[in-house]
């Protein structure tokens, strides 16, 4: 683990480079397309001059650090739960929910379980853990900021740390596919296919559209000591501190795809809380904004 973890700790410098031809183009393409008008085209240029100076300062004088951890585990598909066998044997559900919507004939409502091969199917099969951050180091710079006054520069610096937390798990992703998983070894995608999302597999995020539970960032960073292997910490709240991070699944099959849950039905919400042990308003009370009834 400390060898894959010093690997990864300082890939972020691959990531960068790696991006930064198509990161350029990507931003000169959004400048070109604001230069229209004289005023915001303006001050767009600043803005970019300004994170490109900032961004080789980084790099420079070693402002941020950057860590990640991985991992894998055999899986199986139980109902709407994942259920993964850690090395001591022990199963740990992982719990999803299922779209509810109208939708025409032939295009079903997804389950980021769906991804995985059913228990009874005899198949072999895994999922993956991941959490990186690019945030270490960030309160020195904003303390400085801070004591300046210079809020522009800190919002600037809080702004690029999560663009390269995000170029991190976007490079990590790649090597999990062609090398540390491997299950698409022979993957040689341009960096405008990477953007597209062309490669197979997802890395959906707790929290986010397809499974909007944040709560179970909870189980991810318990199987993969994401504090300790990372520095990441999550709140009461689920939110992942240093803010510069990214935590997720990685799911390898071909049909895999991000969706978006929306609306569930109180029977789902009820199921869903039978399974994760909870009360019906603890559920609901997590659930939300995905609810298509009004809690009692």
């Amino acid at each position: 683990m400390a060898e894959l973890k010093d690997r990864l700790r300082t890939d972020l410098t691959t990531a960068m480079k790696s991006q930064d031809k198509l990161r350029t183009a990507t931003l000169r393409m959004l400048l070109a397309a604001i230069q229209t008008e004289e005023v915001s085209g303006k001050q767009a240029r600043e803005l970019f001059d300004d994170a490109q100076k900032m961004l080789k300062q980084i790099v420079a004088e070693k402002w941020l650090k950057a860590s990640a951890v991985i991992g894998f585990w055999p899986a199986t598909r139980v109902g709407d739960d994942v259920e993964i066998t850690l090395e001591s044997g022990k199963k740990t559900p992982l719990h999803f929910l299922r779209q509810q919507a109208d939708k025409p004939p032939g295009r079903p409502d997804f389950c980021l379980a769906d991804f995985v091969a059913p228990k009874d199917s005899g198949k072999r099969d895994w999922v993956g853990g991941f959490a990186v951050t690019a945030g270490i180091g960030i309160e020195d710079k904003l303390e400085e900021f801070g004591k300046s006054y210079d809020d522009y520069s800190s919002i600037l610096l809080k702004a690029l740390a999560d663009r390269l937390a995000e170029a991190f798990a976007e490079r990590l992703h790649e090597r999990v596919r062609k090398e540390f998983w491997g299950y698409a070894a022979e993957e040689t995608l341009r960096n405008d296919e990477l953007i597209a999302e062309k490669y197979r597999g997802i890395r959906p995020a707790p929290g986010y559209p397809a499974c909007p539970d944040h709560t179970e960032k909870g189980t991810l960073f318990a199987l993969l000591d994401a504090t300790k292997n990372t520095g990441i910490e999550l709140t009461e709240s689920f939110a992942m501190y240093p803010t510069a991070a990214v935590s997720g699944w990685y799911f390898s099959h071909p049909d895999s795809q991000y969706f978006v849950l929306g609306r569930v039905t109180k029977e789902q919400v009820e199921d869903y809380a039978k399974r994760k042990g909870w009360t019906l308003a603890e559920t609901e009370r997590w659930l939300a904004p995905n609810l298509d009834y009004d809690p009692e």
